[in-house]
């Protein structure tokens, strides 16, 4: 196995503007240690608190999200996220993909792609109305709301892909704009 091609990777980084890149399998310790390092550089970058708090959050939600999927769903690999945040054009970009079955992931692409077609004031109403949702006893997630809000603090509609890699199983992303 040759070495890495590490100077072409920063170059790749640079060019891309990409602060943040994690790509293995991920634990609540290291959604924790990533996301301390996340929130120091947002801090040194002097964003703002509003702002910060929003890229730290989206990052949150889709690392957790990826973390409670594995548990629930025990597909082999579906522990295994990809998370990038960068930054370009006065915008923050947090992205996260990892294995779903395909049935699930087309489920959320779906889900999600009905959020691109409401405007402010429709996402404050679905977040509301899933708010009031009894919540089911059994869940070992919240109440659904993450992919709403996310939806309510993006600047531009959130991106998903969904790439069929066999055996029933697809390569799921997201990224949100902020």
């Amino acid at each position: 196995m040759s070495s890495p091609d590490l100077y072409g990777l920063r170059e790749r980084f640079e060019k891309d503007n990409i602060l943040l890149c994690f790509n293995g399998p991920i634990s609540r310790s290291l959604i924790e240690e990533i996301g301390n390092a996340l929130k120091n550089y947002l801090k040194s970058e002097q964003l703002s608190p509003a702002s910060a708090l929003d890229v730290f959050a989206a990052y949150i939600e889709l690392t957790q999200n990826i973390r409670h999927y594995a548990t629930s769903s025990q597909l082999p690999g579906a522990d295994t996220a990809t998370v990038i945040v960068s930054h370009y054009d006065g915008c923050y970009s947090v992205a996260a993909g990892n294995i779903v079955r395909a049935s699930d992931g087309r489920k959320l692409v779906e889900r999600i792609e009905s959020f691109a077609n409401m405007d402010k004031a429709e996402l404050k109403t679905a977040y509301k109305t899933q708010l009031r949702q009894p919540r089911d006893a059994d869940a070992v997630t919240g109440a659904g709301l993450g992919l709403i809000d996310m939806a309510r603090k993006s600047s531009k509609p959130m991106e998903t892909t969904l790439k069929e890699i066999g055996n029933d199983t697809a390569y799921f992303s997201l990224s949100i704009k902020i």
